[in-house]
């Protein structure tokens, strides 16, 4: 007797043998009739749906033509648009550095370019030599010179009398005769305000030292003395006084101003020690003992 296990294996390997035997057989079938062993889709589309398709392909395919196409849009889709992780929008494609040399802008002339042409000029000609003065010229000149000479010094009255002479005697040289005038209308105002007797003690010394330094010792005398009669106790007066009296070579008197001078102000020594002025006393003793003497 055979058991129910045994039978059940029987079955197995006699089903197994079947779909094995009809397998091999349809794959014969498949290769001969030259037939591809792809699956065919389960659902088929509709040609309504295939019209919709082609349409819709038709229309992507004109606006890919009408659109065009700049090298930063090419660029821009070679490179992933990932979204920046602070930004909202697509991260921004990165430039390559391009190795091509830029070219070369062209050079355009400016309509303001100057045009730099060699002017030649004639040769110069040389300048006339300067004409010799005249004898009257000449003359005028030198004594215009004299005149500003005193003028320069201060001596006004000489300077005055110049310049009237010249002006008189060369009156055809009118270049040298406008200059004189003008000299002689200074000369003249210095000596109104000079023979203008002054107030004070201050400007009738400061008088007297201009006409003591001009030699003119007798007006220097009386000027000084004048200013002794508004201030008797001013030291530097009766200091010029000595000095102009000692011009004068009245040796007594310019003595005794000297001595009051130095009682007012004893450092007027280390002055009368160098002044030229008082060199006519130098030789009398008392201007020793005055001027030499030690306290």
């Amino acid at each position: 007797m055979s058991s129910p296990i045994a039978k059940s294996v029987k079955k197995l390997t006699s089903r197994s043998a079947s779909r094995h035997s009809l397998t091999s057989s349809s794959s014969r079938k498949r290769v001969v009739a030259g037939k591809s062993t792809r699956l065919k889709p389960a659902t088929k589309r509709s040609p309504a749906g295939k019209a919709r398709a082609r349409k819709a392909t038709k229309v992507r395919a004109a606006k890919q033509k009408a659109r065009p196409v700049t090298p930063r849009a090419a660029s821009t889709k070679r490179h992933s648009t990932k979204a920046h992780p602070k930004s909202k929008g697509p991260r921004p494609a990165k430039r390559r550095a391009s190795t091509a040399r830029p070219k070369k802008a062209p050079v355009r002339s400016s309509p303001l370019k100057t045009v730099h042409r060699r002017i030649i000029l004639p040769p110069r000609k040389p300048a006339p030599p300067p004409p010799q003065p005249t004898y009257d010229e000449a003359a005028a000149l030198s004594a215009f010179e004299a005149a500003r000479r005193e003028f320069t010094r201060g001596r006004f009255a000489e300077a005055r009398n110049q310049f009237r002479a010249l002006v008189e005697k060369y009156t055809a040289v009118s270049e040298v005769t406008a200059r004189a005038r003008t000299y002689l209308a200074i000369a003249e105002a210095r000596l109104r305000t000079e023979l203008a007797p002054p107030r004070d003690a201050d400007s009738l010394y400061d008088r007297g030292v201009i006409e003591l330094n001009r030699g003119e010792y007798v007006a220097a005398q009386e000027l000084f003395e004048r200013a002794l009669k508004r201030e008797p106790d001013a030291a530097h007066i009766h200091y010029g006084l000595a000095a102009t009296r000692a011009r004068l070579g009245a040796i007594d008197t310019a003595l005794k101003s000297l001595r009051r001078a130095l009682d007012l102000q004893p450092n007027l020594r280390i002055r009368a020690q160098r002044d030229h002025d008082l060199n006519p006393l130098r030789s009398d003793p008392e201007f020793e003992i005055l001027v030499f003497a030690r306290d």
